[in-house]
């Protein structure tokens, strides 16, 4: 693999409106590249692109490709696919027939970190917050820092921010076994769960692809508060929030509220200085507590990261607010697996405490779950029903198959159903569309409405605010 590219090599990236694709193609043109793409769904990040310069297609068929080769011509094409292109696609199989040059989004961004003082963040949840918090903090510290992420980091209202700089903060995905690809300057591996079932059989082949990224790291930076992790990898550099001895850097939490998190922070078991860090949430507060740790990896000054603190902010879609409907508070959180859920509720309850201490009004947290992909529900039925149950109110809509064929005739009301043996207050509902159409009746004043799942239900406040479901 070529340490670098040539400018005049030109990138057409089939699926380019997707998180992670997005970035890749942006980070190109920040780069000087030429860059095209296609997507059957236009978003804000294919109009970013188009308004730097890509061109893009809202079809997916040969004639694109023909396109493509004959108006770049002079230059070497690079088609770029990710794990979510079917092989059916038309673009994909003709690239195929011709024998075209294809790449695998991983080969793209390890080609990138190649250039770079490299952070790669890993893990089955928090990557995109922690790699939020960590782009923030070395940014503000060093101004010196690029991302590529697989969220909106809200310094840069972008996933990607691509500079001539030192450092490189990049997310790292491990749903489809590319991880071992990617080599780091420091690799940080949150915590590791067992996911993506359409491509992992068990918990052993996610360690083994964890492991392969380990080895690629020269530096490796753990979650001791993970057992999985704790007890399959060895680092001198390790973070704690229960236990400040044996782990080189721990904040552990003296105050944690709906508006921030009071804690007290250690090196090596010494106390350093209390922070207040204005993000609620223990998940939080440990990927916060690995951006803080990677950057005194990276040598930032103490001093410099707890003046700049205070301007951390969540990624989109992270417990994120939405707005108010007739005294309904409105939340989007891209929980999709038991475990995210699970703290994504215990968050809503955190925030449900204090309203109650505040306000006359009795408050329910009422889930609404978009589960996504059969795979993961056929595996973690039982798991889903367990912590959403948690919820005073739950919802469950249509399975987001993202390209998966159901196979196994899988469908939400296996969840709902165990949902019902905990709690009562349950009901499978077709689609968001019912969901907007019936509001009033599902909900009342006082309610906070968590909206999770990883698909295309984000659309639901923004479409119900604007009465948009026709």
């Amino acid at each position: 693999m070529n340490k670098e590219f040539i400018l005049k090599d030109h990138f057409h990236f089939i699926g380019i409106g997707g998180i992670g694709m997005s970035a890749l193609a942006m980070a190109l043109l920040k780069k000087g590249y030429s860059v095209s793409g296609s997507d059957l769904v236009k978003n804000n990040e294919t109009k970013k692109l188009e308004d730097l310069g890509a061109v893009i297609f809202s079809s997916q068929l040969q004639q694109n490709i023909e396109f493509i080769n004959s108006k770049f011509k002079t230059k070497l094409i690079n088609f770029v696919v990710s794990s979510a292109i079917k092989p059916e696609n038309a673009e994909l199989s003709y690239c195929r027939e011709k024998n075209l040059t294809l790449k695998h989004r991983s080969e793209i961004l390890a080609i990138l970190m190649q250039s770079y003082t490299s952070l790669a963040v890993a893990g089955s949840h928090g990557k995109t917050s922690t790699s939020t918090f960590l782009s923030t903090l070395l940014d503000l510290c060093t101004h010196n820092s690029s991302s590529i992420t697989g969220g909106i980091i809200p310094i840069y209202n972008s996933n990607c921010h691509l500079e001539n700089t030192k450092f490189l903060v990049a997310e790292i995905d491990e749903s489809d076994g590319t991880i071992s690809k990617y080599k780091s300057d420091l690799g940080i591996i949150n915590n590791i769960d067992f996911d993506h079932c359409d491509h992992f059989s068990d918990l052993n082949e996610v360690l083994s692809s964890f492991k392969n990224f380990a080895s690629n790291s020269k530096k490796l930076l753990l979650n001791f508060d993970c057992e999985i992790t704790r007890n399959n990898f060895y680092s001198k550099n390790m973070w704690s929030n229960t236990n400040p001895r044996n782990v080189s850097y721990a904040i552990i939490p003296t105050v944690i509220n709906k508006s921030h998190t009071i804690g007290e922070y250690y090196e090596n078991g010494a106390f350093i200085s209390s922070l207040n860090i204005p993000i609620p949430g223990l998940h939080n507060l440990s990927n916060i507590t690995a951006s803080i740790a990677a950057s005194r990896m990276m040598g930032i000054d103490f001093i410099e990261i707890k003046k700049n603190i205070k301007f951390l902010k969540l990624p989109k879609k992270r417990f994120e607010f939405r707005g108010q409907i007739d005294e309904r508070n409105l939340y989007d959180d891209y929980a999709h697996h038991p475990n995210e859920i699970k703290a994504t509720i215990k968050l809503g309850r955190l925030f449900i405490k204090e309203n109650i201490n505040n306000e006359a009004q009795q408050s329910r947290l009422i889930a609404i779950f978009q589960p996504h992909r059969y795979s993961r529900v056929k595996h973690f039925a039982k798991e889903f029903a367990e912590e959403l149950s948690k919820a005073d109110v739950i919802y469950v809509t249509n399975i987001y198959g993202a390209g998966e064929k159901n196979e196994d005739k899988i469908n939400s009301k296996i969840i709902t159903d165990l949902i019902y043996k905990q709690n009562k207050n349950v009901s499978y509902i077709n689609n968001y569309h019912q969901i907007a159409k019936n509001f009033y009746k599902l909900t009342q004043k006082g309610d906070l409405i968590l909206n999770m799942g990883a698909g295309d239900c984000h659309n639901f406040w923004s479409n119900l605010i604007t009465k948009n479901f026709d």
